[in-house]
């Protein structure tokens, strides 16, 4: 059962054998148990935090938050504990706050060392960060898969959309993700629920900004909610609470929908409270045979063996473990033939957009809430258009009647409130950019085995920042908005760009890349590690490129074909 360990024998090696071990309990994490055990591999799920049972354990979702001692708020103390979190965005994401604020970590248990300012997002628990994802689900088309080639950056991705596409369709059926069909190549379209609805002011500004620029499209954002009841899973309640965990399924998570799966097949041993500190590289065979494991609550030390290990800890996480393994071997551990491994780090810089109001829509409201809002997809740098910077942007925002707090239940009450909210009121829009960062061989973390952790293990260093390419495109993202907006009918523009560090847009990537020759790459094609060949990385760390999508859905799909090509191996006797 999730959560469960007391199938795993702590003290016979031969017990603790399995198929596949899967290092990591989130997106890819769940996905990789999930295509594993329905192949029929007996499967290890190793999660270095604590067990979180689906609907138990979503601990505010029924409650508001004059139920909390602090009114939801994150207390004092909390904020001065953890630094880095507080600063940020995140934290105020949620009318429940305080009841989630243990999903995050512990900043003094696990501290890492900026040499430039980074936000790291870190959620040690069963289903990771599946549980607190902002679910925007894009498909990456050729343009990104190429764009590393064709602009002479980097390296070549191994891969192209032909080879993606498939296993696109397949993870967005089990997923659910409800978008639109807009037939655009840049965002190509895929399996989908049906379509949330833009509100009436969304529609207008979208069909004027489609008139003003012919390369501009602001469709409904494409989001793993379900607008349709999916296998057990109940549609999107729109109750909008979806850090809070949903008891519905409604939207997707290792907890509502791999894990089940997974669990169905009876090949499935879940260990919480494991931190897997390494894994056992063989130089006779150059494989792996297995991981070391420590006990996070008695901090002893255990081996698990297995044929196949699925590193799907996080990108950066991912490497810390890549880092820490076989280093008898390479001095910068497992992967780091090709100088690669902790470079290229790569996330999607934001933090910056506009807002106005727009009238002529009084008489308009809406009804109830929506899970989800607009994107303006890609236009920079496309089909003949020329930038001073590479690569391009896309935006995601709303809008709504002005005094927005009116809407917010927790926020008013009374007679007063329910007729405020029948009146005609003025409307706003407001968006903010999501920009490409190129992979930099510079932006770098390592290992500072000065600064230990709570349980004496070496942290990570993080050095990378934005360069020139993502500072000028920072510029044109608000000049562009601004643009769209006034072309729109928005008044009263105002601008913002807050200081943006990397890691702030919690989409870390390209630590350990994929690509076409071990020399200078970390993985190959199929994501295994070019120095140990059982060893598969799915998880953002594999990204060779980051485009200006959120990666979720590719991290799914890299997945899902990684595993059905690691057990087509393992049969074969190739690994």
């Amino acid at each position: 059962m999730p959560g469960d360990s007391t199938n795993v024998n702590n003290k016979a090696t031969n017990q603790n054998t399995y198929d596949a071990i899967v290092i990591g309990s989130g997106i890819s994490g769940g996905w990789a148990a999930k295509e594993l055990t329905e192949k029929g591999l007996k499967v290890l799920m190793l999660e270095r935090g604590r067990p979180h049972e689906h609907i138990k354990d979503y601990v505010s979702a029924g409650k508001d938050p004059w139920d909390f001692p602090h009114r939801g708020k994150a207390p004092l103390q909390y904020k001065k504990n953890n630094p880095v979190i507080s600063r940020d965005w995140a934290m105020y994401g949620t009318a429940a706050q305080e009841a989630i604020l243990d999903s995050w970590v512990n900043e003094k248990d696990c501290p890492y060392v900026q040499e430039k300012p980074f936000a790291w997002w870190r959620s040690y628990q069963m289903g990771g960060r599946s549980l607190l994802w902002g679910r925007q689900s894009y498909r990456l088309s050729d343009i990104d898969f190429e764009a590393n080639a064709k602009d002479g950056i980097a390296i070549d991705w191994p891969i192209r959309y032909k080879e993606m596409a498939p296993w696109y369709d397949y993870v967005e059926k089990f997923a659910g993700i409800s978008g639109s069909m807009e037939g655009l190549a840049h965002l190509p379209d895929g399996h989908f629920l049906p379509p949330m609805d833009l509100n009436v002011v969304e529609k207008d500004v979208a069909a004027r900004i489609k008139k003003q620029y012919k390369d501009r499209h602001m469709i409904i954002g494409r989001v793993a909610n379900l607008t349709a009841p999916l296998q057990a899973r109940i549609q999107c309640q729109y109750r909008n609470r979806c850090w809070e965990g949903c008891p519905f399924g409604g939207y997707f998570s290792t907890q509502s929908s791999t894990l089940p799966a997974a669990t169905a097949t009876g090949n499935l041993t879940v260990r919480p409270w494991s931190i897997v500190t390494k894994i056992i590289y063989n130089k006779d065979t150059k494989k792996a045979t297995g991981v070391e494991v420590l006990d996070a609550e008695s901090n002893k030390t255990y081996e698990f063996h297995s044929k196949i290990v699925f590193l799907n800890a996080s990108a950066l996480n991912s490497a810390w473990v890549l880092m820490n393994s076989a280093t008898d071997v390479w001095a910068d551990g497992l992967g780091s033939s090709s100088g690669e491994l902790g470079h290229n780090i790569m996330d999607h810089h934001y933090m910056l957009g506009a807002q106005g109001t727009i009238d002529g829509y009084e008489d308009k409201t809406t009804y109830g809430r929506r899970a989800n809002g607009f994107y303006i997809t890609r236009f920079a740098n496309l089909y003949g258009d020329k930038r001073d910077f590479l690569r391009g942007y896309g935006y995601q925002g709303s809008a709504s009647r002005s005094g927005w707090s009116r809407e917010v239940a927790e926020l008013n009450i009374g007679g007063d409130f329910k007729e405020a909210l029948t009146e005609p009121g003025a409307w706003s829009i407001g968006a903010t950019g999501f920009g490409e960062i190129l992979p930099y061989h510079d932006n770098k973390i390592s290992l500072n085995k000065n600064i230990k952790d709570k349980w004496g293990l070496p942290v990570l260093s993080m050095d990378a920042g934005l360069k020139e390419n993502e500072l000028k495109m920072r510029k044109d993202i608000i000049k562009e908005l601004v643009a769209m907006f006034e072309a729109s009918g928005v008044k009263n523009v105002t601008t913002w760009d807050k200081d943006y560090n990397i890691g702030q847009g919690i989409h870390e990537m390209g630590t350990a890349r994929m690509g076409n020759d071990p020399k200078t790459s970390v993985l190959n094609s199929h994501n295994q590690v070019w120095d140990a060949l059982n060893v598969f990385v799915t998880d953002g760390a594999a990204m060779t490129s980051s485009a200006c999508q959120n990666p979720s859905l590719t991290y799914m799909a890299l997945t899902a074909r990684a595993a059905e090509y690691a057990v087509s191996e393992l049969k074969k006797g190739n690994i």
